[in-house]
C-alpha cells in the first residue's frame, strides 16, 4: 500500500491513540473481499450448497460471506445470473440495519453503483416501491445495470440533485439510506488512488454537500420513518458532526439504536475541542483492525410522529384518477401496431408470472412492466420505472435480458437449463449460439429461456437445434471463468 497522508495519519493518532499501531499495521495486509447473497433469486441456504467458492459467513450479516481472490466470482454464470452482488463486507451493514419490510416505499438518495439500493429492494420482495436515485448520469446507468442484474422489478430509477426529489416527494418516504459521497478513507487500502482524490477534496470539501444532503432527505421521511446515514470515511467532519447538525437543524429527527455487533464502535462525543450531539453514543464505527472489513460509519435515525400526515400522494395527485391493469392508449390501430401486440400476447401466453402479466405499459415500439405509474407523475428524470420486457417489431415481439433477469426459473415455460459446467453456458455468455442436443416437447419454436442450474441467464431463439444467441452485445463476456 501507498505511503498514508501524513494529514490523515495525525488525525488518526489523535482519534486512535494506543490503536494507532494496530491499525497502521492492518492497512498494510490485503483487503477483505465480500459477496452478498441476491435474496430476491436464491436463498442462502441452497447458495451455500451449490456454490463453488471458498466461502465463510460475514458474522454480521445475514446473507454475507467472505471469499478468497482465486474465486474470481465475477467471472462464474451464476453471477450473470444475479445471485449475489460483490461488496466490501463493511459496506453490507447500512442496508441490513435498516430493517425494510415488503410494501414500503423506499428512497435510496445516493445509490449508485446499487450495494445497497439492491438489498433493500431484495428485502422488499417485489412489493412495494425502491426508488433509486443518483446526480451522475453515467453512475446512474450503472445503477440501472445493477438493478436489472440483479432482477428489481419494482424500481425507480432517478438521476436528479437532491433539492429536486425534496421538492416532488416531502414526507413520502418510509425507509431512506444515505450513503453519502464522502472523502473514501475506508477505500484507501482497497483503492490507492482514492489518497490523490483525499490530498485534492478532503474531508472538509465533503462535510458542506453532506450536511446538504442529509437534510433534504431527513425532509422525504415520513413521520414515523427511519433513515441511514453512513460514509466509508473515519474524519468525524463527515459523521458525528454532519449528525449533530441535522438534529440541530431538524429537532424532529433523532438517533435511535440499531442492531449491535461485538465488534462494533461507538461514535464520538467530541474531538479536537468540538463537542457532538450526545446521542452520537449510539452511532456505530466499523474499524479495519477490530473486524475483517474496510471501515464505515453508521448511523440509524427516525423521525418523531407529530401526527401530522406525510405526503403521501405528493399534492398534484390529490383527487386525480388513477389507472390500475394495463395502461389505457389510443396507439394500437394501425395494422404494423395490431400485428405487433398479437405478437406480444402470443409471447405473453408462455409467461406464468401473472403480475408482470398485469402490468404492461406500451410506449412506442418499446414495452415495460411499471410498478407504480403514479411515479410517472411526479415530473422528474428517471431513467426507468420498472422493467424494460422488449420491443415489439413487425409481426414479433423480442424480449429483453432484464425481462430475462425478473423472472424465476418456473415462470416461463420454454426453457432450457444447461450446468453451470456445461461449456456451451460459457459460449452462451459470450455471444456465440449453441447446439442444443437436449430432448424438448415436439412443435416447440420461437424463443428460449436459457436457465443454468435452474437460474435464468438469457433469451435465444431456437432453430432446429441452434439457439441462436440473443444475449446483449454490452453484457457479454471476454474472458473464460476457467482462463
Amino acid at each position: 500500500m501507498a505511503d498514508l497522508p501524513e494529514l490523515f495519519i495525525t488525525r488518526m493518532k489523535k482519534i486512535l491513540g494506543d490503536e494507532w499501531d494496530v491499525f497502521h499495521r492492518e492497512a498494510g495486509k490485503t483487503r477483505q473481499y465480500g459477496l452478498r447473497v441476491n435474496t430476491l433469486k436464491i436463498k442462502t441456504e441452497e447458495f451455500e450448497r451449490i456454490a463453488p467458492f471458498h466461502l465463510s459467513k460475514i458474522p454480521w450479516i445475514p446473507n454475507g460471506y467472505y471469499y478468497e481472490k482465486d474465486d474470481r466470482p465475477a467471472g462464474h454464470p451464476y453471477y450473470a445470473a444475479g445471485l449475489y452482488y460483490l461488496q466490501e463486507p463493511s459496506a453490507m451493514t447500512p442496508a441490513s440495519r435498516l430493517l425494510v419490510k415488503p410494501g414500503d416505499k423506499v428512497l435510496d438518495l445516493c445509490a449508485a453503483p446499487g450495494g445497497k439500493a439492491t438489498q433493500l429492494a431484495a428485502d422488499l420482495k417485489g412489493r412495494g416501491l425502491m426508488v433509486a436515485n443518483d446526480i451522475n448520469q453515467a453512475r446512474a446507468r450503472a445503477l440501472l445495470r445493477n438493478m436489472e442484474l440483479m432482477g428489481v422489478s419494482n424500481s425507480f430509477i432517478t438521476n436528479e440533485p437532491p433539492h429536486i426529489l425534496a421538492d416532488r416527494f416531502p414526507g413520502y418516504f418510509d425507509k431512506i439510506m444515505v450513503d453519502a459521497p464522502c472523502s473514501g478513507e475506508g477505500m484507501f487500502r482497497k483503492n490507492p488512488a482514492v489518497m490523490d482524490s483525499w490530498m485534492e477534496k478532503g474531508p472538509d470539501y465533503f462535510s458542506v454537500l453532506q450536511r446538504e444532503i442529509i437534510v433534504y432527505a431527513a425532509d422525504m421521511l415520513k413521520p414515523g420513518g427511519r433513515m441511514f446515514y453512513s460514509t466509508c470515511t473515519f474524519a468525524p467532519e463527515e459523521n458525528e458532526a454532519v449528525i449533530t447538525y441535522l438534529l440541530q437543524e431538524r429537532p424532529d429527527m433523532e438517533l435511535i439504536p440499531m442492531e449491535d455487533y461485538e465488534g462494533f464502535s461507538q461514535g464520538l462525543l467530541s474531538f479536537e475541542g468540538q463537542t457532538f450531539h450526545e446521542s452520537c453514543r449510539l452511532c456505530r464505527r466499523i474499524w479495519p483492525h477490530r473486524m475483517a472489513g474496510e471501515g464505515h460509519f453508521l448511523a440509524l435515525l427516525a423521525k418523531k410522529d407529530t401526527g401530522v400526515p406525510g405526503d403521501d400522494l405528493a399534492g398534484a395527485r390529490r383527487g386525480r384518477r388513477v389507472k390500475t391493469g394495463k395502461k389505457e392508449r389510443k396507439s394500437g390501430n394501425s395494422p404494423a401496431e395490431r400485428e405487433g401486440q398479437e405478437a406480444l400476447k402470443e409471447f405473453f401466453r408462455h409467461v406464468n408470472n401473472q403480475m408482470i402479466s398485469d402490468h404492461l405499459d406500451i410506449r412506442g415500439q418499446k414495452v415495460y412492466y411499471v410498478s407504480d405509474r403514479t411515479m410517472d407523475e411526479k415530473k422528474i428524470h428517471f431513467l426507468r420505472n420498472g422493467i424494460y420486457l422488449g420491443d415489439l417489431k413487425k409481426r414479433r415481439f423480442e424480449p429483453s435480458e432484464p425481462f430475462a433477469l425478473a423472472l424465476a426459473g418456473n415462470d416461463y415455460d420454454m426453457t432450457i437449463d444447461l450446468s453451470s459446467r456445461d461449456e456451451r453456458v460459457e459460449k452462451y455468455l459470450r455471444g456465440e449460439s449453441i447446439v442444443i442436443d437436449e430432448p424438448r416437447p415436439a412443435g416447440h419454436k420461437g424463443w428460449y429461456l436459457l436457465k443454468t442450474d435452474g437460474y435464468p441467464l438469457g433469451w435465444g431463439k431456437l432453430v432446429g437445434n441452434t439457439l441462436k444467441n440473443k444475449y446483449p452485445a454490452g453484457w457479454r463476456r471476454t474472458q473464460s471463468f476457467r482462463d
